[in-house]
């Protein structure tokens, strides 16, 4: 009896330790512009979208693992993301050139939050906020931290 319990509990251990995000979801002022900014100039592609009323966006990011939805739903405010410390909230992306990708993205309409700095462990960091005020960072790792990056 007791072996089974140890069992059913390492099985259920195994099970919830496969979890994995499928996406994080932003409620936004306009969505439809948004998703559009996002395949144009961060390189994702719409997994699904829907209309009235919330007009929902799944963007799939460029290596196929991670969605972002971003949605305008009737039945809550709209944050404001412009004011808050970016550390509070961020969408971090990989960037082979920090710099060149800061300047083009800027050309695009983002703002600079945070210019280009390198952390102690070596990493490139600039800070950014899309047009719609959403903090953006872009990340060159000097030891990468994930595989397929």
């Amino acid at each position: 009896m007791h072996l089974e319990s140890v069992l059913a509990r390492y099985a259920s251990v195994l099970q919830n330790a496969a979890m994995k995000i499928e996406h994080f979801a932003l409620q936004v002022a306009d969505p439809v512009a948004m998703a559009q900014w996002y395949v144009k100039y961060l390189g994702f592609s719409i997994a699904r979208s829907g209309g009235e009323p919330t007009h929902a966006r799944f963007l799939l990011e460029s290596a196929g693992s991670v969605m972002i939805e971003i949605y305008r739903n009737p039945t809550a405010p709209v944050p404001d993301y412009r004011p808050m410390n970016p550390l509070l909230l961020h969408l971090a992306f990989v960037s082979n050139d920090p710099a060149e990708d800061r300047d083009r993205l800027v050309t695009a309409g983002a703002t600079v939050a945070e210019d280009l700095t390198t952390t102690p462990a070596g990493d490139a960091l600039v800070m950014l906020r899309d047009p719609w005020g959403v903090a953006l960072q872009l990340v060159r790792r000097k030891v990468q931290m994930l595989p397929h990056c």
